[in-house]
C-alpha cells in the first residue's frame, strides 16, 4: 500500500512538471530537448561536475558528453568555469536560465509542502521529515555518492 501511495505522489509531481514544460514549449519558451533536460538534471544534482564526471555518471563517451555540454552552453543553460587551483580543470555550472526552468517543478513542490504543513501536526511533520532523511541518507545508497 505504501508503494502505491508514494508512486502516486511521485507521478503527480512528474505530471505537473511535464504539463508546465509543455505550456512553455507551446509559448516557444522552452528550448531543451528531453535528453538535454535529463542531462541538466544530472549536472544540477551533481553540483559542479567536470565534463568527465558528468560523462561517467551518465555512462556517456567523453565526446558525446562534450557535445551535449557544448549544446547546453550554446543554449545558455550551462557555463564552464575554470578551476582556481588547477587551470586545466573546468567545472559545469548551471545558469539562472536553467534555475528558472527548474523552478517550474520546485515552485509546485513548495506549494504542496506548504499545504502539508497546514494539514499535519508538528509531530507528524517531524516524523515525515525523519522518514525522508532516512530514505535519502540510508535507503538510497546507490545514489548517495553521486548527488550533491
Amino acid at each position: 500500500m505504501i508503494y502505491e501511495a508514494f508512486n502516486n505522489v511521485y507521478l503527480k509531481f512528474k505530471m505537473h512538471f511535464y504539463r508546465e514544460v509543455f505550456k512553455k514549449w507551446q509559448d516557444r519558451e522552452a528550448s531543451l530537448t528531453t535528453v538535454e533536460t535529463f542531462c541538466m538534471e544530472i549536472i544540477y544534482a551533481l553540483g559542479r561536475p567536470t565534463v568527465s564526471e558528468f560523462a561517467e555518471f551518465a555512462n556517456l563517451s567523453s565526446a558525446n558528453a562534450a557535445d551535449k555540454v557544448n549544446n547546453l552552453i550554446r543554449k545558455g543553460y550551462l557555463n564552464k568555469v575554470q578551476s582556481e587551483e588547477d587551470k586545466r580543470r573546468f567545472y559545469l555550472e548551471v545558469t539562472q536560465k536553467y534555475i528558472d526552468y527548474y523552478n517550474i517543478s520546485y515552485q509546485y513542490l513548495k506549494t504542496v509542502l506548504d499545504r502539508v504543513s497546514k494539514e499535519f501536526t508538528p509531530e507528524e511533520l517531524c516524523t515525515m521529515e525523519k522518514i525522508l532523511h532516512v530514505m535519502a541518507r540510508d535507503l538510497m545508497s546507490e545514489s548517495e555518492a553521486e548527488v550533491k
